[in-house]
């Protein structure tokens, strides 16, 4: 089964910029669809946040998972 939500981790993995950039990131985007701290964000609105294609990110996921798994 395919993840729908994407992690302050994940993000940092694969912009290359630290975790409290991407929490920062996290929160803008919660901020801007008015969503409670606790709920989660999507992948598709992570992409549309930053106007990204849905698989380049996936893709970018993957590449990454498999770069740790391979260390």
């Amino acid at each position: 089964m395919q993840r729908i939500t994407i992690t302050a981790k994940e993000i940092s993995s694969i912009t290359g910029k630290s975790e409290s950039y991407a929490r920062r990131v996290l929160r803008d985007i919660k901020h801007q669809l008015k969503k409670e701290k606790h709920h989660f964000v999507t992948i598709k609105e992570y992409c549309q946040y930053f106007n990204l294609s849905d698989e380049e990110v996936k893709n970018a996921l993957n590449y990454s998972k498999l770069q740790k798994q391979r260390v």
